[in-house]
């Protein structure tokens, strides 16, 4: 017997010291691979300064959204996607950056053209897209040309391109542009099958964020409150891309009997479309725009065949590597607000509670900051967070420093809970906004789990313990927390009827959830007037008298931790750069990505209160 267990425990020991032994050498061989790479790194790097040669073509090779703010990226995710040549999950272009680089280039004397390559470019807004067109119309200035060359043009790509003095187009290629459209999925009848109970508190009868877990088709309120926003926002659109084009508006195919007659006479050839419609000045095989900018600027030895630097390149060229010591100058402080609003500490791209008040405080304690412009692009979410922000900004105000929020694509729900105690709100032309309104919902899966033979019991000292997603919900907890949602309601309105000057009765027939785009909100006195963020800058500074300032953004600091990471891996990405793998998605992943997006929207939200200031129809394809 005491040799079987002496047998059994050697082999044990013995497993154990094998399993010990593969884990130590696989630590040390990444470890290894991580040292080797950035010895590697540091010998190629040696003696290289990257510099930009005369008579180049600066080409902006855009990959991601458009934003006010870039999302977090854990330094290892990034390390690892610029490793293998991929970019991050949602790609994002800091938009100043990007009108920053533009009007460097407009001034640098090596730079001969602008090259717009747009393939990568996804959407953002039209109020970003439009302070990008502003710098491309501000470089024509120069007398140097911009060229935009694609093998294919999406709605948001085009509109810049549409902007180029010579706008090409692939012969294999297409271009489309379809309009805005605000298509969800419907889970109603999945729900049901399910048997999941979903329990629905909202006031506002077209806040419509969780009619697809109620409905199985959109509602005929938010149906008229959406078509009435997103014709505002195409009209826009279309007018903007007219004057650029200088063609008629009328130009629009928006019926398929317009597009038809078209695409027959040219025998369904989409890049001969655009070019007959007058949406490209040419059509261009990749080696004939190569040949026409080698023409332009001169022969080059590399793999274009003409001087070229990238976007990022010349953004890092520009960037200086030691942040500048600040000027003794009084300043305007600028805090983002973007993203969802959450309760608690977040990472920059969504608003946190705690952390975008901590933002504002920062603003309010610093001496030299003399105002403050919240730059808010959000959707809402938590209506406590919201609340928590929005008291900070009556903090900066009682402190004496005025505040302007300047709106950006969207400032709605809760986006705009956090605008409503500015001193003056500035919204863009295309800024989504209103929908005040409030919900809560809570999914139960009581009649689920006792349609597999599962049931839950036991007891509790009063009626509200043991509350579950595997209880039902009783009629007195829904009653509560209807009451509780009503409440939240009336705060909102009567919040936004003091601050705006307006009766709680007023503010109600333009609330209950409705979106309004900027136009609309200007008319109704939800926002003081159209502009943009320098707009707003400059109306922060005459209301604190200033007339010789700088501005600052105010920004969460990385921790000496993430700092040295990611300093450590930026370093030893292009070792292996050189691997190319592209991803394939398949239709049905499309679906179940849908799908997962749809869900997070509702399973990322933490307020306490399961309270929600939150626009989620507000978002367009």
């Amino acid at each position: 017997m005491s040799e079987k267990k002496s047998w059994t425990k050697s082999f044990f020991i013995g497993s154990w010291n094998v399993i010990n032994f593969t884990r130590k050498f696989v630590l040390n061989l990444i470890f290894f691979i991580i040292l080797i790479a950035v010895l590697v790194g540091i010998s190629n790097s040696s003696g290289e300064k990257a510099t930009v040669d005369k008579s180049s073509a600066l080409v902006l090779n855009l990959t991601g959204n458009l934003v006010i703010e870039q999302q977090y990226v854990e330094p290892a995710a990034k390390f690892a996607a610029e490793a293998f040549g991929q970019a991050t999950d949602n790609p994002e272009v800091l938009v100043r950056d990007l009108v920053k680089v533009i009007n460097n280039a407009k001034e640098d004397k090596r730079i001969k053209a602008l090259v717009l390559q747009l393939g990568g470019l996804g959407g953002g807004g039209l109020d970003k897209m439009r302070l990008v067109a502003a710098a491309l119309t501000d470089f024509k200035t120069s007398g140097k040309p911009i060229y935009a060359m694609a093998d294919y043009y999406g709605q948001n790509q085009y509109y810049l391109a549409a902007h180029a003095d010579n706008l090409y187009l692939n012969p294999m290629g297409a271009m489309i542009i379809e309009g805005y459209g605000r298509y969800r999925m419907y889970y109603k009848e999945g729900l049901e099958k399910l048997r999941a109970s979903v329990h629905v508190f909202k006031v506002g009868k077209f806040k419509s964020a969780v009619e697809p877990f109620l409905r199985d088709d959109m509602s005929p309120e938010a149906r008229l409150a959406n078509e009435m926003w997103m014709n505002e926002l195409w009209a826009q659109y279309k007018s903007d891309v007219a004057i650029a084009r200088k063609m008629d508006i009328s130009n629009f195919d928006e019926k398929i009997e317009q597009l038809l007659p078209k695409f027959e006479s040219v025998n369904g050839d989409f890049a001969e479309y655009a070019l007959q419609n007058g949406w490209v000045d040419g059509l261009r095989s990749r080696n004939e725009f190569r040949e026409e900018m080698v023409a332009l600027l001169g022969e080059a030895d590399n793999k274009r065949g003409y001087n070229t630097v990238s976007y990022q390149k010349y953004l890092e060229l520009i960037t200086p590597k030691i942040a500048l010591p600040e000027s003794s100058k009084d300043k305007v402080a600028i805090v983002i607000a973007k993203g969802t609003i959450l309760d608690g500490t977040q990472k920059p791209g969504t608003i946190g509670g705690d952390s975008t008040a901590a933002l504002l405080r920062e603003a309010r304690l610093d001496n030299k900051v003399k105002a403050v412009v919240l730059q808010v692009d959000s959707g809402g979410g938590s209506a406590f967070a919201s609340e928590v922000i929005r008291k900070e900004i009556d903090l900066i105000k009682a402190a004496g420093k005025p505040v302007v929020a300047s709106m950006a694509t969207y400032a709605a729900s809760g986006g705009y809970w956090i605008s409503a105690s500015a001193d003056e709100i500035i919204a863009e032309p295309s800024t989504i906004t209103g929908s005040i309104g409030i919900f809560g919902m809570i999914t139960t899966f009581e009649r689920t789990l006792e349609y597999v033979g599962v049931r839950t019991d036991g007891l509790g000292t009063t009626e509200f313990a043991g509350m579950s997603p595997t209880r039902a919900l009783s009629p007195g907890i829904k009653q509560i927390i209807q009451m509780n949602i009503e409440r939240g309601y009336e705060r909102f309105i009567n919040l936004v009827a003091t601050e705006r000057g307006m009766t709680a009765e007023a503010v109600d027939k333009i609330a209950q959830g409705r979106v309004w785009i900027g136009t609309q909100a200007l008319e109704l006195g939800l926002v003081d007037k159209l502009g943009n963020l320098q707009d707003a800058i400059e109306s922060a500074a005459a209301l604190a008298e200033l007339e010789d300032y700088d501005t600052k953004y105010i920004v969460k600091t990385l921790s000496d931790k993430e700092l040295f990471w990611q300093s450590f891996l930026a370093g030893t990405a292009s070792v292996f750069s050189g691997l190319d793998i592209e991803p394939k998605t398949s239709a049905f992943q499309e679906i179940l990505a849908r799908v997962d997006a749809d869900l997070k929207q509702f399973t990322q939200l933490n307020d306490p209160l399961a309270t929600y200031a939150m626009c989620i129809e507000c978002q367009v394809e």
